[in-house]
Parts: C-alpha cells; sequence; structure tokens
C-alpha cells in the first residue's frame, strides 16, 4: 500500500539548518509531483513545497521562499527538504506527500 516515513526532524537554534528526507512506496514515485506540507500546534496544515514530476519545476510558500529547497532522488523513491535559516515560525511537524495521502511527520523544533 502507498506509505510515506519522513525522517530528519529534530530540534535546532535559529538561523540553524535540517535536511528532512521522506522515503516513498506503494506506487510509481517518479510520475507523481510531491509535496511537503507542515501543521504548527493550534493551526491548520500548511502547503510549503511541491516538485513536479521529473523535478523540472518546483514551487513553494512566500514564507520558505529562498530559505527552503525540495528535490528528489526518482531511483530512490525520496524527496527532501533542505531547510535553511530556520527561525521559530517554523517550528512544526512536516508532512510529505501525495494525491491526499500522507506519512506521520517528523518534528522541527526551532528555539534558542
Amino acid at each position: 500500500q502507498v506509505q510515506f516515513v519522513e525522517s530528519g526532524g529534530g530540534f535546532v537554534q535559529p538561523g540553524g539548518s535540517l535536511r528532512l528526507s521522506c522515503a516513498a512506496s506503494g506506487f510509481t514515485f517518479s510520475m507523481y509531483s510531491m509535496n511537503w506540507y507542515r501543521q504548527a500546534p493550534r493551526k491548520e496544515r500548511e502547503w510549503v513545497a511541491t516538485i513536479t514530476s521529473g523535478g523540472r519545476i518546483t514551487t513553494y510558500a512566500d514564507s520558505v521562499k529562498g530559505r527552503f529547497t525540495i528535490s528528489r532522488d526518482d531511483a530512490k523513491n525520496t524527496v527532501n527538504l533542505q531547510m535553511n535559516s530556520l527561525n521559530p515560525e517554523d517550528t512544526a511537524k512536516y508532512y510529505c506527500g501525495a494525491f491526499g495521502s500522507w506519512g506521520q511527520g517528523t518534528q522541527v523544533t526551532v528555539s534558542a
């Protein structure tokens, strides 16, 4: 069945970096756009970034543009999110997914 497993979250100080990874299985990964979302406590889930099939086009929420980079490795069925210049507003649980399905998420906490 379709499965997404996120990893790479953790605790980081403001200005720091983290790299999230998501391993996907159960479908033809290379054919689908992949997305990252995040959800902070007491807030709705927020779209973060998308990468199209083949990786030709990437799009980002204004709140992360210039700081986050989404990439994919179709040989490994993985999608990554490189996050730089993190700030406390980036604290959230981060999820990857496609076609309405998501993983369990990985927690990112940015704090001094």
